[in-house]
């Protein structure tokens, strides 16, 4: 299917790697140009090079999202490339904690980086996009924010904080032509996933293949999803097609999520 999306541009927060990079393959795949931010600008490069195989153009902002100071700074660079129609909001999962006890300078340092930072690039590029008559804006958040788990109480909460802004921009911006949706992976073969399966094992005091065979029984389609699968139905969400889709949650979980 040709999604249309031939001379876009999009920005990919945590382009460099995971469902980050696979979004931005899918779009490169229809023609999109992109912009990869990130904190690793070794990676980013090497991101860079794979996806200029496709024969778009690729720039790399390399920049913190918890340092206020380097995202401004990277905002700046953005505003010498082409107009960003669109965006994916991206940041990295908080560290797994209980919601009691979490230090005040962990709220406040996580807040910047999967909040507040994500606000204000949104913030900049939508005023071009309400300009044209036509934007994407793309949230990652997490299946947690409908179905909690109890060792991320950061990304529970930070997460859910963005359902809400979300749904709101969508309302604000619907009749200027952008759209603002939510995706929301489950288990997704990344680093993050490696790393919290790892985590659980331990915990539980098996191996992280018996740990990894236990979260697959739990999901109906009986494995962990692809980033490729991720970055497709992202994509879409992208797409001419999906003009009349805002506002909305996806869950790309395999069936995880129990409820309707």
């Amino acid at each position: 299917m040709n999604f249309g999306l031939q001379g876009k541009h999009a920005l990919i927060l945590g382009g460099g790697s995971g469902l980050g990079y696979a979004t931005a393959a899918a779009l490169a795949a229809e023609g999109v140009s992109l912009t990869l931010l990130g904190r690793q600008a070794e990676r980013l490069q090497q991101a860079a090079q794979r996806l200029q195989g496709y024969g778009v153009t690729v720039h790399c902002l390399p920049a913190d999202l918890a340092d206020p100071q380097q995202v401004t700074q990277a905002l700046l660079q953005l505003d010498e490339l082409p107009p960003v129609d669109i965006l994916l909001n991206n940041g990295g999962g908080p560290p797994p904690c209980a919601a009691a006890g979490i230090p005040l300078s962990l709220w406040q340092a996580q807040f910047q980086s999967l909040v507040l930072s994500l606000v204000q690039i949104t913030d900049h590029v939508l005023p071009g996009m309400r300009a044209r008559g036509w934007g994407r804006i793309l949230t990652v958040a997490s299946t947690t924010v409908e179905e909690p788990n109890p060792a991320l109480a950061l990304s529970n909460s930070l997460r859910s904080t963005l359902v809400g802004w979300c749904k709101t921009l969508a309302s604000e911006v619907a009749a200027d032509g952008v759209t603002v949706n939510m995706l929301l992976p489950g288990l997704i073969n990344t680093d993050r996933s490696v790393s919290l399966t790892a985590r659980a094992a331990a915990e539980a005091g098996v191996s992280v293949d018996e740990m990894s065979k236990r979260q697959s029984a739990s999901i109906p389609l009986r494995r962990f999803g692809e980033p490729e699968e991720f970055g497709a139905v992202a994509a879409f969400l992208a797409s001419q097609q999906a003009s009349y889709l805002t506002g909305s949650m996806i869950r790309v979980d395999g069936g995880k999520v129990h409820h309707v």
